[in-house]
């Protein structure tokens, strides 16, 4: 296949309509488009997975790492979302920011490298906008299984948050979902002593619960609060008592607090209550090390590009670096900015795009 220009890549890749777990042909353009690269496809009930590399020589396994697939579109769009629509420096599409923009830019980083210390690989999903049981993590464990897990990997998720270059995340909180549900007994509203109200006993220790600091952060994570997400009860009238109270609870966790201390504290809270509690995890905090050769390669890359010393954060959401750090890879995050992910008419600019492209290709020069 022919070479494009960065540019010509980016419209490319966002005409694919890949609206999870459909990756509609983009991976395998991909695979097409980097002849030089082994290729390997993981797939998995209806997830598609595609891993490249490209061994130059002996050295560290450097890996870049991202999703293909894009969330629904929704309504109030001013153009087709899968037909890009270009007016001077800006693009509109269904995934511009989230996240094709930093896959165009590390796929033609890479396509353009003519000599690495090492190994340079890309690990691409069609799942992460899903559940992501079934992308990222299972290359993961298929890479582990032969001892080929990357020392190092960049996911170019868009992390920028005013200006392009001014944050690098160097890791994320978790995520710890719970539900509890408060048992009582239901009655007449008239006769509240002859009934059981859960929703009174939960009152004098919600205080105890609604956005409660389970720690005091560090110099990289704010504190894991817990945030009540719902409470329900009872049949919506006036005179009739619940027989159950249910309250749901996000907590965005650190380092510092795991789900067993999240379980503890609900517990002790609730003490003496009749009561069921019910936690899952779907994502674990992670941290790279400032001083890990991938974040200074990419501090250096970005300063030399934009002349902004990028900050280092572990905000927001989820994203599939969480499966990287779980496996011991020391990765980051960094791409365009971010404030129309998911949002109708969905944009970025082509010369953050262009320059994205120059700061990946500094730091597979700087390896």
């Amino acid at each position: 296949m022919e070479a494009m220009d960065t540019t010509e890549l980016f419209l490319k890749l966002l005409s694919f309509r890949s609206v999870t777990p459909d990756d509609d042909g983009a991976l395998d353009f991909i695979r097409d488009y980097l002849p030089e690269f082994e290729a390997e496809r993981i797939d998995k009930e209806g997830v598609k997975n595609l891993f490249l590399w490209r061994r130059f020589g002996e050295g560290p396994h450097l890996c870049f790492a991202g999703h293909v697939d894009v969330v629904p579109p929704g309504e109030g769009w001013a153009s087709d979302p899968f037909v890009p629509r270009v007016e001077g420096n800006t693009v509109y599409a269904r995934g511009t920011q989230d996240m094709k923009s930093g896959v165009a830019a590390f796929v033609q980083a890479c396509r353009e490298a003519e000599r690495f210390e090492g190994t340079l690989s890309l690990l691409l999903t069609s799942d992460e906008e899903g559940e992501a049981k079934y992308g990222t993590v299972e290359v993961l464990k298929a890479l582990k299984a032969r001892d080929f897990l990357p020392d190092y990997a960049i996911v170019a998720e868009p992390t920028c948050e005013a200006r392009f270059g001014d944050a690098l995340k160097i890791g994320r909180r978790g995520s710890i979902n719970g539900i509890i549900r408060i048992k009582g007994r239901q009655g007449h509203a008239a006769y509240p002593e002859k009934a059981d109200n859960p929703a009174h006993k939960l009152a004098p220790r919600l205080v105890k619960l609604a956005g409660v600091d389970l720690d005091e952060g560090d110099a990289h994570f704010a504190p894991s609060k817990l945030v009540i997400t719902d409470i329900r009860g009872g049949m919506e009238v006036t005179n009739v008592t619940p027989a159950e109270v249910k309250v749901m609870f996000n907590v965005r966790n650190n380092t510092h607090t795991d789900k067993e201390a999240v379980e503890n504290y609900v517990r002790k809270v609730l003490e003496g209550l009749d009561f069921e509690l019910t936690l899952s995890q779907s994502a674990k905090p992670f941290v790279t090390d400032a001083a890990s050769r991938v974040v200074e390669a990419v501090d250096r890359a970005v300063e030399a590009e934009t002349g902004r010393r990028p900050k280092h954060s572990t905000a927001g959401g989820t994203s599939d670096a969480r499966f990287l750090g779980e496996f011991g890879v020391d990765v980051v995050e960094f791409g365009v900015v971010n404030d129309t992910i998911h949002a109708p008419n969905e944009r970025t600019t082509l010369d953050e795009v262009l320059t994205l492209t120059r700061v990946f290709e500094r730091v597979i020069r700087a390896f």
